[in-house]
């Protein structure tokens, strides 16, 4: 059976930025909503490697999860200090990523997030191809790091950042080219990178098929699911806009039963990330994504 999570991002990002909801009340929120577990923000002012330095913060943090009968989906860690995609930072992010590691550990997370980092049109046309070949070679290395560990790590596609178009989603983990390696499936990202074509290097590349057409082209390299509305425009100019379930253009019907059938996928997380009514769209969100799960009618 599949489990459903909430990223916590969703009260800290966006309209929640000004007056960010605290870690233990969001637990507290979801577990009471009766979410199988939470997928965690590692940016500031949620679960940062500065503010849970300390290996005891952590074990209180996973004794209150535990209280609250949650499990942990996944881990958003942030990479943003090191841009990835500039040459000679290897080093510097691998030893940020091995820090994002540990913190997944004692957490007891099962996957890490990852981006590019770099935003579309910051990379010249001579500097694209080599950026693309230098953050495949990291991931490579960090996909062996982590399964070491026991984490999977997880690249989150996005208009946000670069490498956005479906062919180059699809060769990005084929370029990795590591067992440990997957993508998250977030249907807001989907549906502007395959239908709306959003901020990525010209030319602009789409799909006939839509969001479905990119499900079915990533099948075998999806690891996570991140479950949203959209109405095909950008949030802040910058990536998709997340509109709460049924308010948006995507046909949520038709893309539950493939990625039902997708293979090793145990987290339906629901990503209502700018959402402004997010704390009020907590129990309603969640009776939709057990509807399509079929585990009891949609609100």
């Amino acid at each position: 059976m599949k489990k459903i999570s909430c990223g916590t991002w969703a009260f800290s990002f966006g309209p929640y930025a000004d007056h960010p909801v605290g870690v233990e009340e969001v637990v507290r929120r979801l577990s009471a909503a009766g979410y199988d577990g939470v997928e965690i923000c590692g940016f500031p002012p949620h679960v940062t490697l500065d503010g849970y330095a300390a290996r005891e913060s952590r074990r209180e943090l996973v004794r209150l999860l535990a209280d609250h009968h949650l499990e942990v989906s996944g881990y958003s860690a942030d990479h943003t200090s090191v841009n990835l995609a500039a040459p000679g930072n290897q080093d510097r992010y691998l030893d940020l990523f091995r820090r994002n590691l540990e913190m997944c550990a004692d957490l007891g997370s099962p996957m890490i997030r990852v981006d590019t980092v770099a935003a579309p049109g910051s990379l010249s046309g001579e500097e694209y191809p080599e950026a693309f070949e230098r953050i495949a070679g990291i991931w490579r290395q960090a996909s062996e790091i982590a399964s070491g560990a026991g984490v999977l790590v997880a690249w989150e596609f996005e208009p946000g950042f670069v490498f956005n178009k479906p062919s180059e989603i699809v060769a990005m983990h084929d370029q990795v080219g590591h067992p440990n390696f997957k993508v998250i499936f977030d249907s807001s990202h989907a549906y502007l990178c395959a239908v709306a074509g959003l901020r990525q290097q010209p030319p602009k590349e789409t799909l006939a098929g839509g969001v479905n057409q990119l499900l079915k082209k990533l099948d075998g390299r999806i690891g996570h699911i991140h479950l949203i509305d959209t109405d095909g425009t950008l949030y802040g100019d910058e990536t998709s806009t997340h509109l709460p379930f049924g308010q948006g253009v995507i046909d949520f019907k038709a893309l539950a039963p493939p990625m039902l059938a997708l293979p090793g996928v145990d987290w339906w997380c629901v990503d209502l990330c700018f959402c402004e009514d997010a704390w009020d769209l907590v129990e309603s969100s969640l009776a939709f994504v057990k509807g399509l799960l079929g585990q009891e009618t949609a609100a």
